[in-house]
């Protein structure tokens, strides 16, 4: 499960893998779209292209086959001699077999026409083929399209020729051919024309398609409109003139571009499938070979970590960047063991020193009390003069002493005895604070010793007498004059006494210090009690000459000490050290 929630990160490296493999899928699958694109569209629109041309010629074939079958019908009555003496000599007879309703049902025509060289129609007919009724208007339609062609042209030095024409609302295939005797000899007497109108379910047969024919088409090339399903084709019916008189219109289904388009998206759609498989099989690769180790490489760091226990990973036998990893690991733990043991043989032997150092730097602190005191004592001139009240007792032995004198020098014997019970009174006062100076100092060696072998104990204490008996040691600690304020009220705290009493005479010290670097021989130092929740926070201003900001970080670090002129360090150090070690 937590695999599963990393992957799912996108900070992890399986979730930076997924996003790769899954933008080189996208990128993959769109290359292989453009690439089957590229080939498959190109190929099948020219295989569309083909089956087009090949729709045009099919078509441009039936037409020319339904015209040349009108042209050979034309040419067999062209190449007659019947038809060569009738334009000689026209009669009925020949009009009566040769033009009858059966006679153009046989040959397959709906018109027939035979025109003098000069242009004259010599006979026209138009017949239905169904009832073989006359049809005049078709007639009168045939013979405008006679006046308006130029048969010489459209025969252009030939026997017979053909085209397309538009006769009426209808368009038939015209075919004309010289007169000409059935030999082919003579000199042609004219022309002879066929018509056979073409409808549309008629080119829908031959084509096997449906197919209309277009009255209103103009282009003289065929034209291709390509629908969604279906393709749209004309065809032109060329007349005479060379020009289209109507075109075969059909469509046709796109069956070779769809047929494209399924291929393609199967390929594209097989070629993604394929892809996303590799690219999933690709995934469980990574995940089984590279993160799953990577995993166990985390864990058992987390574990060191959390437990601080340099035990070795457990290597798997392989030979490749993850099992080098692996030993690698493990060789840095190994160094990493013997480094901390190495650590914690100097880190004892430096703690050891260190608690030398500063049981040394405590005494000599409850030591300058007590020096003070002995120099004050030793340097301080008696009250009296021992000769001056010695004369004094002697003159008042005297029997002739006047009255007067003697009062006056009682007086003074009185007032000198009782200077020199307040200067013996004052001495033992200073004398009791050097006592409890000197007995602070055997704590502090004793609580050493006593630490040597266990953890400081902890009992109730009265923060506050700890911090009146402080205060008045450190007045005589600097040799100046040093006003204390403190709550009066008792607190209770659970501490060792012997220890927060060193922490508290160091912070006075301190504070002493800091007012005799200032300078001025006057100063105060102001204790502060807050309880909050169950704690009790002791603050200890004074109005010495303090430290800038930038050192605050650095306090009660080893060695620091905002004295230059002194060495050592180890007070604030010692202090923070010691308050830790009462937690």
């Amino acid at each position: 499960m937590r695999t599963r929630s990393r992957l799912a990160s996108p900070a992890s490296l399986g979730a930076k893998l997924v996003l790769i493999m899954t933008a080189v899928g996208i990128v993959g699958a769109l290359g292989i779209t453009l690439l089957l694109a590229s080939i498959i569209t190109p190929s099948f629109g020219q295989l569309e292209t083909n089956a087009i041309a090949g729709h045009v010629e099919r078509t441009r074939a039936a037409l020319t086959e339904f015209q040349a079958k009108v042209e050979s019908a034309v040419r067999d009555y062209g190449d007659w001699t019947a038809s060569y003496d009738y334009m000689a000599s026209p009669g009925a007879t020949f009009e009566r077999e040769s033009f009858s309703s059966l006679a153009m049902s046989n040959i397959g025509v709906h018109g027939m026409a035979y025109v003098a060289p000069d242009g004259r129609i010599v006979i026209a007919r138009w017949r239905d083929p169904a009832s073989g009724a006359e049809r005049p208007a078709m007639r009168a339609a045939l013979l405008a399209t006679i006046a308006g062609t130029d048969l010489p042209r459209v025969l252009a030095g030939r026997n017979s020729g053909g085209f397309y024409a538009r006769v009426g609302t209808s368009v038939a295939a015209i075919g004309v051919a010289q007169v000409r005797r059935s030999d082919g000899s003579g000199t042609p007497r004219g022309y002879v024309l066929m018509a056979r109108v073409i409808s549309s379910k008629q080119i829908s047969d031959l084509l096997q398609l449906g197919a209309r024919i277009d009255l209103g088409a103009t282009g003289d090339d065929e034209v291709v409109t390509p629908g969604s399903r279906m393709l749209s084709i004309a065809v032109p019916m060329i007349g005479a003139d060379g020009h289209a008189v109507a075109a075969t219109r059909f469509s046709v289904p796109r069956d070779v571009s769809r047929l494209g388009r399924r291929m393609l998206m199967l390929a594209v759609a097989g070629s993604t499938i394929l892809l996303l498989l590799v690219l999933i099989a690709l995934r469980r690769l990574i995940e089984q070979l590279v993160l799953r180790p990577l995993h166990r490489v985390e864990s058992h760091m987390q574990r060191v970590s959390a437990s601080g226990s340099l035990g070795l990973l457990e290597e798997e036998k392989r030979s490749d960047e993850i099992g080098s990893l692996g030993r690698s690991f493990n060789t840095m733990l190994r160094q990493l063991k013997d480094l901390r043991e190495q650590i914690e043989v100097q880190s004892f032997d430096l703690g050891r020193s260190e608690s030398a150092v500063a049981v040394m730097h405590n005494v000599r602190n409850a030591l300058n009390p007590i020096s003070t005191i002995l120099s004050q004592g030793i340097a301080q001139a008696p009250p009296i003069d021992r000769a001056t009240i010695d004369r004094a007792i002697a003159e008042l032995a005297q029997d002739d002493m006047p009255p007067a004198r003697r009062r006056k020098l009682s007086a003074f014997v009185a007032a000198a005895v009782h200077a020199q019970d307040d200067d013996r009174q004052a001495t033992r006062r200073e004398l009791g604070v050097g006592r409890e100076a000197l007995a602070h100092v055997l704590d502090i060696i004793g609580q050493q010793q006593k630490a040597a072998h266990e953890r400081p104990t902890l009992e109730v204490c009265d923060v506050t007498d700890i911090i009146a008996r402080n205060a008045t040691i450190a007045r005589y600690s600097q040799g100046v004059s040093i006003a204390f304020s403190y709550p009066a009220d008792t607190r209770h705290v659970m501490a060792n006494r012997v220890i927060l009493s060193q922490v508290i005479g160091n912070l006075f010290g301190n504070a002493a210090e800091s007012i005799v670097a200032r300078g001025g021989g006057t100063g105060t130092i102001a204790v502060a009690l807050r309880e909050e929740a169950d704690r009790v926070t002791i603050e200890i201003r004074d109005d010495g000459e303090g430290f800038s900001p930038d050192t605050a970080a650095t306090l009660f670090q080893r060695g620091f000490s905002t004295r230059a002129h002194k060495s050592g360090g180890l007070g604030l150090h010692w202090c923070a050290n010691s308050m830790n070690a009462m937690e």
